[in-house]
C-alpha cells in the first residue's frame, strides 16, 4: 500500500538537477546507452559483416564503461553484460568453421533479442529492474525505496523487455517465414519501431507516472504527462516509414502514401490539441 508520504518523497526533487550536471553525465544516465550497442549491433550485422559488427559493438560497450567510471558512477549490470556477452560473440564469430558462421549471421538477431529479453526478465525476478540503476544517479537516495520509485523502474523494464520480445518475434519471422535475413519490415521497421516506442516511453512514463499518484493521494500538483506526449513520436515514425516503403519498394505505393499521410495528419492534430490543451490550462 502506497502511503502520502511515499508519494510526495518518490515526487522530491533531485539533489542534482539533470540540467545542472554535465552533458555527458547526462548521456550516461540515461539506460538507452546500456542497449545503444545491442540497437547498433542489429543495424550492422548480416551476412558477411558480423565479425566487424561485434568488433565495433563490443569496443562501443568498453568505451562506455569507462566514461562511466571516469564519470565516478558505479560499473552498471547491463554494461559488465554488453563487454562479457561482445566479447563471447566475437571470440565465436572469429573461432567459427564456416557452416557455424553461416547459422550465426542468419539467427544472431533472434539470439540477442533473446538474450536481451532474458536479461531483463533476470533483472526482474530479482527484484532489481535493470533501470534502477540508472535513475539512481538522477534522484535523491530518499526515493529509492519508495513503492512509486519502483514502480516506474519496473514498468519501464518491462516495456523495454516487451520492445526486444518484439524485435526477436519480427527476426525469426524474417528468417524462418519469410526466409529473408535483410527484409525492410521485419529486419528493420518492426524492431527500430519496438526500440522506439521503448525509448519514448523511458523518458514519458516517470512524469506521469508520479502526478497520477499524488492526485490519487490529493496532493495539488501539475496534470499527469499527456498521452499525446508518448504518441507524438511514434505517429511522426509513419512519416519516414512511408518515405521508405515509396524509395524502396517495401510495399504497394498505396501503403507508402497512406503511411506518409496519416503520419503527417496525426502528427499535425497532435500538436493542434496540445496546443489547445496548453491554451485552456493557461486561461
Amino acid at each position: 500500500m502506497t502511503s502520502r508520504s511515499d508519494i510526495l518523497t518518490a515526487a522530491a526533487t533531485p539533489t542534482d538537477p539533470p540540467a545542472r550536471r554535465p552533458l555527458a553525465a547526462r548521456i550516461m544516465s540515461n539506460p538507452v546507452i546500456g542497449f545503444a550497442p545491442w540497437i547498433l549491433l542489429s543495424i550492422l550485422e548480416g551476412p558477411g559483416r558480423l565479425q566487424w559488427a561485434v568488433g565495433a559493438v563490443l569496443a562501443l560497450s568498453v568505451a562506455f564503461v569507462v566514461v562511466d567510471r571516469l564519470l565516478g558512477n558505479r560499473t552498471k549490470l547491463l554494461g559488465v553484460v554488453d563487454v562479457v556477452s561482445f566479447t563471447a560473440f566475437l571470440v565465436l564469430a572469429l573461432t567459427a568453421s564456416p557452416s557455424v558462421l553461416r547459422w550465426l549471421e542468419t539467427w544472431f538477431g533472434e539470439l540477442t533479442n533473446v538474450l536481451l529479453v532474458l536479461v531483463v526478465l533476470g533483472s526482474i525476478l530479482a527484484r532489481t529492474p535493470f533501470t534502477i540503476q540508472y535513475a539512481k544517479e538522477e534522484t535523491d537516495p530518499e526515493v529509492w525505496n519508495t513503492p512509486t520509485f519502483r514502480h516506474i523502474n519496473y514498468t519501464i523494464t518491462a516495456v523495454w523487455g516487451g520492445a526486444f520480445l518484439v524485435a526477436a518475434i519480427a527476426g525469426f519471422v524474417g528468417d524462418a517465414v519469410l526466409h529473408d535475413n535483410d527484409n525492410l519490415w521485419t529486419g528493420w521497421i518492426f524492431q527500430i519501431g519496438a526500440s522506439l516506442i521503448a525509448l519514448q516511453f523511458t523518458t514519458w512514463y516517470p512524469e506521469h507516472a508520479t502526478a497520477v499518484r499524488l492526485r490519487a493521494a490529493g496532493v495539488p500538483t501539475e496534470p499527469p504527462a499527456p498521452l499525446t506526449e508518448l504518441f507524438l513520436p511514434i505517429v511522426g515514425y509513419l512519416v519516414p516509414i512511408g518515405v521508405i516503403v515509396l524509395v524502396f519498394g517495401g510495399g504497394p505505393t498505396w501503403l507508402g502514401i497512406a503511411l506518409l499521410v496519416v503520419g503527417l495528419l496525426g502528427t499535425a492534430r497532435i500538436r493542434a490539441y496540445d496546443r489547445a490543451r496548453k491554451l485552456s490550462a493557461g486561461s
